[in-house]
């Protein structure tokens, strides 16, 4: 008789955290509860419908349910986009030692992403967030999803977000930065 929407993404299950708000919740909490939704949808036979901020006496969908509804896309929308650009852009495997500095190198499975191209190590900077991150980029054929392109043979290396590392040879497929 609690809808407890909220503790499916923050994992609070105490009584303070046993409530039906989800305002101001980040699309992977969002993402969380619709994981938790599908689960149920998925495994459960429907009994009945909690009356309360999301269903009416009537057991209709209330406004409030509709805005996290769309809520929840937009962060669907946001997971395939980011999802998208880990294809392009796939995360690099990194090791640091004292001794040795920081290595970043690419294989054709780094960042879990499984591909027919290594890449080389370039740092990706994204607006709106400070710092980069190492990704692999492909350094031959076309530009991500312009497989007709007139461009030169040099996959996404001329993407504006990228920068070499200084220091690395720019077709290097490993990185080894001192500290």
């Amino acid at each position: 008789g609690t809808d407890a929407t909220r503790a499916f993404a923050s994992g609070d299950f105490t009584p303070a955290g046993l409530v039906d708000d989800v305002a101001g919740l980040s699309p992977p909490e969002l993402l969380s509860i619709h994981r938790w939704l599908s689960f149920y949808r998925d495994n459960y036979q429907p009994v009945g419908k909690l009356v309360g901020r999301f269903y009416d006496e009537n057991g209709a969908p209330t406004e409030a349910l509709r805005e996290v509804e769309a809520a929840i896309e937009e962060a669907l929308k946001f997971q395939g986009e980011n999802e998208q650009k880990k294809q392009q852009f796939p995360p690099c495997n990194s090791e640091w030692s004292s001794t040795k500095g920081t290595r970043f190198w690419c294989t054709r499975q780094s960042g879990g992403v499984h591909r027919d191209w290594a890449g080389v190590p370039r740092k990706l900077f994204s607006p709106g967030w400070q710092g980069s991150r190492c990704v692999c980029v492909r350094s031959s054929g076309p530009p991500w999803g312009q497989p007709q392109s007139q461009h030169s043979d040099r996959g996404d290396l001329d993407d504006p977000h990228l920068q070499q590392y200084e220091g690395c040879p720019p077709l290097a497929e490993q990185c080894v930065l001192l500290t």
